[in-house]
């Protein structure tokens, strides 16, 4: 099915007006004649919902979007306002989750939106419908920020947690993009930094008060786990090279000093840095050109046992936040994680050991 564009709140209400808009067995009528109850003026509309002889009058708040800031506001609205004995509260958004569903029911409070899901709380009777897909495209103005460049941007805040400026925050991801300094690729936008700052701040996982501050990292890493995507891979290489696990390391932290070539370590191959998982013989490597690279390693591509993986990818986000460690660049705890989360068992497993130590690390952060 085809998303189509969300509708204003005034073409929301007027479905309302028109029937268009039901909750089965409830149908729902506008009351034209609306009396005159304190409402505030901040709710939008009353109607009716009816099902065989039984009628229950709603005041009703609609928002043209359903994030988790718009609904949380408008949930607090709806919870606080005052209404009439015989009128009870009612949501309209584009898009209702069964989530949200059920924090509307726990709160006593109905819903309904333009997909066919909706809660009805009432002593008269009750209704809970979810299922229907969202069939509105997103009116971000990045369609998802939780993945490719724009993904920075999230994970800076799992680096440092708090920011004072969006300025700040676009000088620190700059400062930890490998490919911009070592690679000759653009920094970041300033408005792509805002985008996503909105995007981040509407899904309650980001703050923007008096400081930019992180407030759920537990929900941005799923969020960046449930959205990562693998890196394009321009080539893909194993060979064996007559060297130690323990010299390879420092082999190629040689070469890609002298050809200025960034050379990182893949995220799985870069547990042993973050969580307790005995890692194999193969090391894996991200860098932007193996031509050159291959021409000074004189690895042999038809042993049946390489020792080393050599990636090439031009994608700035496996670079981004790299660390060295003595002879050695290994990819961001971050990265690691996702890497995992997106492997069998085993590596689910391990990557709660790593985002145990990015949460115990933003603890000790500045805040």
């Amino acid at each position: 099915m085809i998303n189509r564009k969300i509708p204003t709140e005034r073409e929301m209400i007027e479905e309302l007006r028109r029937e268009k808009i039901s909750l089965s067995p409830v149908s729902f009528r506008f009351i034209e004649d609306q009396p005159i109850i304190d409402l505030n003026k901040r709710l939008d509309a009353l109607i009716e919902g009816s099902w065989q002889d039984r009628i229950v009058k709603f005041a009703v708040e609609c928002k043209s979007i359903s994030t988790p800031k718009v609904f949380q506001e408008a949930l607090s609205l709806l919870k606080s306002v005052s209404l009439p004995n015989d009128y009870k509260p009612m949501l309209f958004v584009p898009f209702l989750s069964e989530q949200q569903l059920q924090e509307l029911e726990r709160a006593g409070v109905s819903g309904i939106d333009l997909a066919g899901n909706g809660v009805v709380v009432h002593g008269e009777f009750a209704v809970f419908r979810t299922g229907a897909r969202n069939r509105f495209s997103s009116s971000a103005p990045i369609k998802n920020i939780y993945r490719r460049n724009s993904s920075m941007v999230a994970r800076v805040f799992l680096a440092l947690p708090v920011y004072d400026t969006v300025q700040e925050i676009r000088k620190e991801i700059n400062r930890r993009n490998m490919l911009l300094k070592r690679w000759d690729k653009k920094p970041i936008s300033l408005s792509t930094v805002s985008k996503a700052l909105n995007t981040l701040d509407q899904d309650l996982i980001v703050e923007r008060k008096d400081k930019i501050r992180l407030l759920q990292p537990d929900k941005l890493l799923e969020k960046l786990s449930a959205n990562y995507e693998q890196p394009k891979i321009n080539n893909q290489v194993r060979i064996r090279i007559a060297e130690t696990p323990e010299t390879i390391n420092k082999l190629l932290l040689k070469q890609s000093k002298e050809l200025e070539l960034p050379i990182v370590s893949t995220g799985t191959s870069s547990v042993s840095q973050f969580a307790v998982m005995q890692r194999g013989e193969l090391l894996s490597v991200y860098c932007p050109r193996l031509e050159t690279l291959l021409d000074r390693l004189n690895g042999s591509q038809s042993d049946r046992f390489p020792n080393l993986e050599l990636i090439e990818t031009e994608d700035e986000t496996v670079y981004f936040d790299s660390r060295r460690v003595e002879d050695f660049w290994w990819a961001s705890s971050v990265q690691s994680y996702l890497e995992l989360m997106a492997g069998d068992k085993r590596d689910r497993e391990t990557a709660q050991q790593i985002k145990s130590y990015i949460l115990t690390n933003l603890q000790k952060a500045p805040q």
